[in-house]
């Protein structure tokens, strides 16, 4: 599929030429005209690359990339402006800006640029590999959140950058990493995985290092640890804050030396494997406590992706219950079950303490329960912590995220414009003021 290219100007001739010529090029084009409309758009669906006009009413170039910067950091954003000078060039490239054009600019400058842009964001991949996107195929999502972690993770991946993934425990950490994994040049070796916080640290040892021969009693012969098991591939390293000290020591000497030492052994096995680690605790905190080694955490954090909790990713649930009901039901050996719409606006409300992983557990016993095809609130209220609260209204959501709060709720409702007026406790009129505030439209949603 061709890249996106979202293309903002408040000038509507301009933006119809420019679009021709990019459409011309073979790029899908979708346009705004002004920064407001932007911004909205982006919530919706993130483009590949961002083409904007500097100087516009309201919200202009440099206050459109600063705000896209903040919350998408990996968008590409190029500024076209008639009022260019050298110094603003200089000044917008420094702080971030992929590209900046005065105008009238020659257009093939224009495409070459954007080439450039598309290319650096990882779209080229995509756009000449229909089946790129089977690396991520087992990670069910349509929140914006997660789409620009996927993109960083896949522009991280080919690469021998050691990889951090946070997030709270359940948000599918150790599901990313096998994402990477698979998008990477490794993909066709080994992916092994380890839950630290799980084995002794004893047995922790001999499972990442392998042991001799007579190593110990019980060691009649010699043991391949993960790390030769994991050679020309990826090592994946679960709950690494509850390594103990002396473990990580012995971690950090495998890491600098390329080479491990299997227990009760005097040579070092030489080894090639990419390590991604996952945590739910704050290292920055055990590093500050002295139970985690500070420079392990650099050699670990070269790359720090944060996984959304299943709260900040609300949008997604409907999709994720569609996704466990059929898993769960071939896994049961049923038919596919469906929820009762209340049971399924209870789902969307809950707190998710548990995350991705609560929501399946739950499913997994509404499915065991249940005795008709269509699951009833009853069961997921059962199932539910009686803590779960409603999503927060209007009258409490803070102003500056009401954009993000009308954008979960028309994907919810896919553009209805009444039942999403209904969840928000709004009448039809006092809903509409709101969309148009944030240049929002129903039929944006509608898929």
């Amino acid at each position: 599929m061709a890249a996106e290219i979202l293309l903002v100007d408040d000038d509507p001739d301009l933006l119809k030429l420019i679009g021709l010529r990019l459409s011309a090029a073979g790029y899908r084009v979708k346009t705004a005209e002004s920064g407001e409309a932007a911004l909205a758009q982006i919530a919706v669906t993130r483009p590949a690359v961002v083409v904007t006009d500097l100087r516009m009413p309201g919200i202009d170039g440099m206050q459109l990339f600063e705000q896209i910067n903040a919350q998408h950091p990996t968008l590409p954003v190029i500024i076209l402006t008639a009022h260019g000078t050298i110094p603003d060039a200089v000044a917008a490239t420094q702080r971030g800006v992929f590209g900046f054009l005065t105008k009238p600019f020659d257009p093939q400058e224009l495409l070459k640029k954007v080439a450039q842009a598309v290319a650096v964001a990882g779209e080229s991949r995509e756009a000449h590999a229909g089946s790129d996107d089977a690396w991520r195929a087992e990670i069910v999502t349509r929140s914006a959140k997660m789409d620009d972690l996927l993109r960083r993770a896949r522009l991280v991946a080919d690469s021998m950058a050691s990889v951090l993934v946070l997030g709270e425990s359940g948000t599918g950490k150790e599901l990313l990493a096998r994402a990477i994994h698979a998008a990477s040049n490794r993909a066709g070796k080994p992916f092994m995985a380890i839950n630290c916080a799980a084995i002794p640290e004893q047995l922790l040892e001999s499972e990442l290092f392998g042991y001799a021969k007579g190593a110990f009693t019980g060691a009649a012969t010699a043991q391949q640890g993960l790390f030769q098991a994991a050679d020309g591939g990826t090592l994946f390293l679960d709950e690494i804050g509850d390594m103990p000290l002396s473990l990580q020591a012995k971690l950090l000497r495998v890491l600098q030396e390329g080479a491990v030492r299997p227990v009760g052994a005097t040579q070092s096995v030489n080894v090639d494997v990419r390590i991604i680690s996952a945590t739910h605790r704050n290292l920055d905190q055990m590093r500050a406590d002295r139970t985690f080694r500070e420079d392990l955490f650099y050699r670990l954090n070269v790359v720090a992706l944060k996984l959304p909790s299943l709260a900040e990713r609300r949008e997604d649930i409907p999709l994720l219950v569609n996704h466990f009901l059929k898993k769960i039901a071939t896994r049961y050996r049923k038919t596919v079950p469906t929820l009762a719409p209340d049971a399924l606006a209870a789902l969307v409300a809950a707190p998710w303490p548990g995350n991705v992983r609560q929501l399946e557990n739950l499913l997994e016993q509404a499915v065991a329960l249940s005795t008709t095809h269509v699951i009833p609130l009853s069961l997921i209220r059962h199932s539910l912590d009686d803590s779960a609260a409603p999503l927060v209204s209007f009258e409490a959501a803070r102003k500056t995220f009401e954009r993000d709060y009308l954008v979960r709720i028309l994907k919810l409702t896919a553009g209805n414009a009444a039942q999403a007026a209904q969840m928000a406790g709004r009448n039809r009129t006092e809903f509409y003021k709101l969309l148009q505030r944030h240049n929002l439209e129903p039929g944006m949603f509608k898929s």
